[in-house]
């Protein structure tokens, strides 16, 4: 038989989807794993936004819509952007796909030939490496230390800028980190993208997950000539706890947006005609669900930050958003827990899953060797839990 496709091919695996998938398998087999893998809030979705999808099956809204996405909900991303963000973007300037990575990998086809460069600061989202390796782009990794808060500097974007540069993903508030750049950080950011003139991916889908009262600003934000080259990407699954609708959004320039739309018309088609009525009533309706759902996750940051540094061996510096930390494992390379020899990410992560029945992602295939991103979107019992777990796995007391 003639070979498959080089590019997809090469395409490797999500780590965090390959871990979340063998605890539940795990649990499934009846072993009392905890999981700290996958990014998806352990509340359900709020009962106002159910009550619109099922008001939408009642009246028959089960066909196809506009593959960008009904009216309704264009219009009501554009109320929610004006309202949280203080932008001004109309209806034809929205596109609505099955989710945020799915914007992403939408974005990019509208972006990038192959060989085109795209910047990508570390750590990053494991998706978004295979993503532009999807189109035949190139990532440049711009690393990004724990000690300069995980946030790549203006000056080091310069510095990875060649002629070949066609874009830049900027993920605000990180996945995995947490942390969140300032105004005046993307705005010496912003700077460099319109001088040089790069687009930018700004996947902000975390926007509404920020602590401490941390100053927050949307990408697109910082000026027109800014505005027209950002693809502002956004969603309703962590905000609304709305995971499993698939429904997400992208904001750009209405000559971006039609390619995007086009695209969508090829491949996928429209999102779920239901889960679209449903995310109207999440971004239209009240957003107390969302504030309950931020001070629950502030709390569990704070526990969990607090129970880490007090760990012999590990720490985590305190992220300013979403709902993971970055755990630094680097001092217990080259030790043996529990029997097994801890040369990297990985190995601590097969050995805390194995013997302390806590699944973790390491961020090895993050562009952070030595560091383990935990996910706080856990429940409190849980969390508590698997700290106590982590404690007795560092100190070799084998759950199993």
């Amino acid at each position: 038989m003639k070979e498959l496709a080089q590019i997809a091919s090469a395409i490797q695996a999500s780590k965090t989807m390959a871990i979340d998938t063998l605890a539940k398998q795990m649990k499934a087999d009846g072993i009392d794993v905890i999981g700290f893998g996958a990014g998806e809030p352990d509340f359900n979705t709020p009962d106002h936004i159910k009550a619109a999808a099922e008001l939408a099956i009642i009246n028959n809204v089960t066909r196809y819509t506009p593959a960008s996405g009904t009216a309704e909900l264009k219009q009501a991303v554009c109320q929610r952007m004006r309202e949280d963000c203080g932008l001004d973007y109309k209806p034809s300037q929205v596109i609505v796909s099955s989710g945020a990575k799915h914007c992403v990998y939408i974005a990019l086809r509208a972006l990038v030939n192959p060989g085109d460069e795209v910047i990508l600061p570390a750590p990053y989202w494991v998706s978004y490496l295979e993503l532009i390796k999807m189109m035949g782009g190139v990532p440049v990794v711009v690393s990004a230390e724990e000690s300069a808060g995980f946030k790549m500097t203006a000056e080091q974007l310069a510095a990875s800028i060649t002629p070949k540069t066609k874009a830049l993903i900027l993920n605000n508030p990180n996945n995995p980190t947490g942390m969140v750049y300032s105004k005046e950080e993307l705005r010496a950011i912003a700077k460099v993208c319109v001088e040089q003139d790069i687009y930018v991916i700004s996947d902000e889908v975390y926007y509404s997950l920020l602590f401490d009262g941390v100053e927050w600003a949307s990408f697109a934000s910082l000026g027109e000539d800014v505005k027209e080259r950002t693809i502002l990407v956004n969603g309703v699954s962590k905000s609304y706890a709305m995971t499993g609708w698939r429904i997400g959004c992208a904001l750009a320039s209405e000559k971006i947006t039609k390619v995007m739309a086009n695209f969508l018309s090829h491949s996928t088609g429209s999102p779920s005609s239901v889960s679209q009525a449903a995310a109207v009533a999440a971004l239209t309706g009240s957003q107390d669900c969302v504030e309950t759902m931020r001070q629950a996750f502030e709390e569990r940051r704070n526990y969990i930050v607090e129970r880490v540094n007090a760990m012999d061996g590990v720490s985590c510096i305190k992220p300013e958003g979403a709902f993971y930390i970055m755990m630094n494992v680097k001092r217990l390379l080259g030790r043996t827990i529990c029997g097994e020899k801890i040369e990297n990410d990985d190995d601590f992560c097969s050995a805390l899953l194995k013997h302390g029945l806590v699944a973790t992602v390491p961020c090895s295939s993050s562009g952070a060797p030595g560091f383990v991103r935990w996910s706080y979107s856990a429940s409190v019992e849980n969390i508590r839990k698997g700290m106590d777990r982590l404690e007795k796995f560092l100190k070799e007391e084998p759950t199993v």
